[in-house]
């Protein structure tokens, strides 16, 4: 478990658990996971951001939940025997008191002072001081792993596996742990909840979604998603945009960008049916493929257009072509058709103009007009 946790906190973010843990396996029930750590919520450290009553009811699940020490109920096995290791495994860490809990950040600090001294001096830190501060800020976390789990509980179903979650806690944990201060006067756990909250919310908006989301934009999202919940219960129906908008104060507009982006994507694999073995993908039009008629019609154009050309001088019909995209579906710079040729854009210029003075000339350029209508 130790080495677990110093291997974790050397590697920062890439930190992970000691088990594989598949998502199917897991009992979408996980009360009995939520039965863990016993603290007291602060809620003036979360002022830093506005809490709504889902936020708050969150709050109030967690100080219930937090209660018991116990990690599993005797006699069932509701969730997988990994997670079930590692739940008994981090739940052999003892509980913290406040006044151990400003001990051991007491112990961090000094070792964090020792350090800066040691490179002002030049010299080598004190190896016992920092061996202690080592222990410290292994037993703080160790002792507070099953209120990430706690957390973490909270946000399963929203695209990411429980033990995914149970990971990007633990770095939050982490985080809280080396920023600290127990000169503040409140309890580490209620510091921690927060940081670990950041950890796993930030963690959802950067990676539950196959098409990345800014985090601004997810935070956007889930305020939508209350404020068309709360809605639901006021109004007895789903709220229009326009209600949504009035509600959050910003514009129907938005309100109808932010559904867009919210459309989660569907696999062209998808099957159709149930017997059949087609996919959504064979009923999905290929709108960059052109039609047979459209084939024919670009066909007779692309003839037409080099029937006109014919009409100009070599040099004149290339430079028509190029210039206008007809060879590679690309238009060019009187510049680049310059280089081309070797002559100046100024020279360009005048014999395009004297092509295109021609073009206007010939009777033949009414067969064109059909194509523009």
């Amino acid at each position: 478990m130790a080495t677990m946790l110093k291997e974790q906190h050397k590697e920062g973010n890439h930190a992970s658990l000691p088990f594989e843990m598949d998502d199917m396996q897991i009992n979408p029930d996980f009360d009995t996971i939520g039965d863990i750590h016993d603290h007291d919520i602060d809620r003036e450290v979360f002022l830093e951001e506005e809490e709504d009553e889902e936020e708050s009811a969150t709050d109030r699940e967690i100080q219930a939940h937090l209660k018991s020490h116990s990690l599993l109920v005797p006699g069932t096995s509701e969730v997988d025997d990994s997670v079930a290791m590692y739940l008994r495994e981090i739940g052999r860490a003892p509980l913290l008191t406040a006044e151990e809990e400003v001990r051991l950040a007491q112990a961090i600090e000094r070792g964090k002072l020792e350090r800066i001294r040691a490179e002002h001096l030049n010299i080598l830190p004190d190896r016992l001081v920092m061996q202690k501060a080592e222990e410290a800020h292994r037993h703080l976390i160790e002792a507070n792993l099953r209120l990430v789990v706690s957390v973490a509980k909270k946000y399963t179903g929203r695209g990411m596996s429980l033990q995914d979650l149970i990971q990007e806690g633990n770095t939050g944990l982490i985080g809280a742990v080396d920023k600290f201060d127990y000169t503040k006067g409140y309890k580490f756990s209620t510091y921690a909840t927060w940081w670990i909250r950041q950890a796993v919310s930030r963690s959802i908006a950067n990676q539950a979604r196959t098409i990345r989301l800014p985090v601004h934009l997810a935070e956007t999202i889930n305020r939508m998603g209350r404020v068309s919940r709360s809605l639901v219960q006021e109004l007895g129906r789903e709220p229009s945009p326009q209600e949504i908008a009035d509600k959050m104060g910003i514009s129907t507009e938005k309100v109808l960008e932010i559904i867009h982006v919210n459309q989660k994507p569907v696999s062209l694999e998808t099957p159709i049916g149930e017997d059949s073995d087609r996919s959504l993908g064979d009923y999905v039009e290929d709108e960059t493929t052109a039609t047979p008629t459209e084939g024919a019609d670009r066909q007779l154009l692309k003839e037409q257009i080099n029937k006109v050309l014919s009409n100009l001088s070599e040099r004149e019909r290339k430079i028509i072509q190029i210039r206008f995209g007809f060879v590679d579906g690309q238009s060019h710079s009187l510049e680049e058709v310059g280089k081309t040729f070797n002559v100046t854009r100024e020279r360009i210029r005048q014999i395009e103009a004297k092509a295109l003075r021609k073009l206007r000339q010939l009777s033949t350029m009414h067969h064109l007009q059909d194509y523009l209508d």
